[in-house]
C-alpha cells in the first residue's frame, strides 16, 4: 500500500496536455539504449586526470569525486537561475503585505542574507520569515500549514511549477542514510499516447536519471534576540537536494543537461520544531517549448503529475521499511550488481495503476 500522507503536493487535476520530452523508451528500445556501447571518459582522460591530481596533491578518486561535486551544485545553481527569470508577479502581491507568521522573503529578516558557506541552496529564510516564525510558538501543524499556503499561492495562485510537503525527521534521517550508499537512480515516468516502435504495444517510459546532493547542516534559525549569543554548532541533519534529468539528455549533454525537476529538503526546523520541509521546483522553460503554461504564463519542462509521480518513486525506494525489500534489492543492485539490474524488476514497483 503506497504511503502518502507526508507527500502533500500542490497538484491541480487538469486535462492532458502535449509533451516535449527527449526520448521516449519502449521495453525493448530501452534495453538497446542501455546496452549500448559509451565512451570511457576515464581512458580517454587518464593521463589529464592524473596530471591534474599530481599538481593538486589528491589522487585521481579524489579529483574525480570533487570534480562530480563541482559539476551537481553548477546544475543546481544554473536551475536557480531559471528559476529567477520566471515572473514574480504574484509572489511580489502576496508579500507585500504578510502577516506575522507568513512566509515572507523580507530582508528586515535576520536569516536572510547571501549564504556564505558556499551551498547552492537557497536558503530557507529567502522563502520563510524566519524572525516572525519564531516570534510566536508554533506548533509543527501550523508551519505545516504555512508551507503548503504558501505555495499553493505561487503562480496566480494555482500553485504550478512547486511541490510540498512536511517530512517527519525519522523518515527523512531513514532516507538520507540509504542515499548516502546509493545516491543515483534511473526512474521512470508512463507516456500513455507515446508512439512506439511499429508493431509494439508494450507501454512506453521516459525515464529520469535521479542524483542526491548533500551540503551539509544548516544552522539553526537565530532571531534578532540571539544576534549577540555565542554561535553553537548545528545539530540539524544535512540539508539535501535530489535532481531530474531526462536519462537520455544526460547521457547527450552530461554536465551540460538540465535538471527538470529538483527537490530540497530543508532541515533548518527540525532541532526547533521536528520538521523537515520539502520543495520542488520545477524548470521553467525558456521557450515555447514545454508543458502548458500556468495562469502567470510561465510553462514548464515537466508537468504536476509527473513531478509528484517523481517525488513518490523517491519515498518509495529510499524510505525502505517492511514491504519494501523488493524494492531496496533493486537499488542495492543498480549500484553494487549493474550487469545484473533488470529494468523490467523496476517497472512492476513503479506502476500505480495495477
Amino acid at each position: 500500500m503506497l504511503s502518502r500522507h507526508w507527500l502533500s503536493t500542490t497538484l491541480r487535476e487538469s486535462p492532458s496536455r502535449g509533451l516535449t520530452v527527449s526520448r521516449l523508451f519502449s521495453s525493448t528500445r530501452l534495453a538497446r539504449d542501455l546496452a549500448s556501447p559509451r565512451v570511457s571518459y576515464d581512458e580517454k582522460y587518464a593521463e589529464k586526470l592524473q596530471q591534474r591530481a599530481q599538481e593538486r596533491g589528491k589522487s585521481v578518486s579524489d579529483l574525480r569525486a570533487e570534480l562530480k561535486e563541482q559539476e551537481k551544485q553548477r546544475r543546481l545553481l544554473k536551475l536557480q537561475e531559471e528559476s529567477s527569470k520566471a515572473p514574480q508577479a504574484a509572489q511580489t502581491s502576496s508579500a507585500s503585505s504578510p502577516s506575522p507568521s507568513s512566509p515572507s522573503s523580507a530582508s528586515s529578516s535576520v536569516g536572510s542574507s547571501p549564504r556564505k558557506d558556499g551551498s547552492p541552496v537557497k536558503p530557507l529564510s529567502s522563502i520563510l520569515n524566519l524572525d516572525k516564525l519564531l516570534e510566536k510558538p508554533h506548533t509543527p501543524e501550523q508551519i505545516s500549514l504555512l508551507w503548503r499556503a504558501y505555495h499553493e499561492s505561487r503562480a496566480g495562485a494555482s500553485g504550478r511549477g512547486f511541490l510540498c510537503a512536511t517530512v517527519p525527521v525519522e523518515s527523512y534521517e531513514k532516507m538520507l542514510e540509504v542515499a548516502g550508499k546509493y545516491p543515483t537512480f534511473i526512474l521512470p515516468v508512463p507516456r500513455e499516447n507515446a508512439q512506439v516502435e511499429e508493431g509494439t504495444k508494450e507501454p512506453a517510459y521516459e525515464f529520469y536519471l535521479m542524483e542526491w546532493g548533500f551540503h551539509g547542516p544548516p544552522p539553526e534559525p537565530t532571531t534578532i534576540s540571539d544576534l549577540f549569543s555565542t554561535a553553537k554548532p548545528s545539530s540539524n541533519p544535512q540539508t539535501s537536494t535530489i535532481l531530474f534529468t531526462p536519462l537520455q539528455e544526460y547521457k547527450l549533454r552530461q554536465s551540460f543537461a538540465t535538471p527538470y525537476l529538483v527537490l530540497t529538503h530543508y532541515t533548518d526546523l527540525v532541532k526547533s520544531h521536528g520538521l523537515v520541509l520539502l520543495r520542488g521546483e520545477i524548470t521553467p522553460s525558456g521557450g515555447s517549448a514545454g508543458v502548458g503554461a500556468a495562469e502567470n504564463g510561465v510553462r514548464y519542462m515537466l508537468n504536476q503529475q509527473d513531478a509528484q509521480l517523481l517525488a513518490i518513486h523517491v519515498q518509495r525506494f529510499y524510505l525502505q521499511n517492511e514491504g519494501s525489500e523488493e524494492r531496496a534489492a533493486l537499488l542495492k543492485t543498480f549500484h553494487e550488481a549493474p550487469e545484473q539490474f533488470k529494468w523490467e524488476e523496476l517497472l512492476k514497483h513503479t506502476d500505480f495503476s495495477t
